[in-house]
């Protein structure tokens, strides 16, 4: 979902969540996140394995993108945009804001 979302803006992008976190540019931790920004969760860094795509602050909640699994329906979920912090059985690792560089 990622990949093609920013394909369509013509920003090539990896295809799975590892790879499009490898590839950053991460987003400083704390630093304020912008719309379009990848959301990435997993059991560390080394172990990413879901992305999403940010959409902003609904209320106080972070809000994003998110295809669950291949086939399912594409939902907007809320997440705690803390490092560290749980979201299901998985851990919010951080963000990247991929560019047309």
């Amino acid at each position: 979902m990622t990949q093609a979302g920013y394909a369509t803006a013509g920003v090539q992008i990896p295809r799975t969540a590892q790879s499009q976190y490898d590839a950053g540019p991460l987003v400083p931790a704390g630093a304020p996140l912008q719309a379009g920004d990848l959301v990435f969760f997993g059991s560390d860094v080394r172990n990413v394995s879901h992305v999403g795509l940010y959409l902003g602050l609904d209320d106080t909640q972070s809000i994003m993108v998110d295809a669950p699994h291949e086939g399912a329906e594409v939902r907007v979920e809320s997440f705690q945009a803390a490092v560290g912090a749980r979201w299901g059985s998985l851990t919010y690792l951080g963000a990247s804001r991929p560019d047309a560089e």
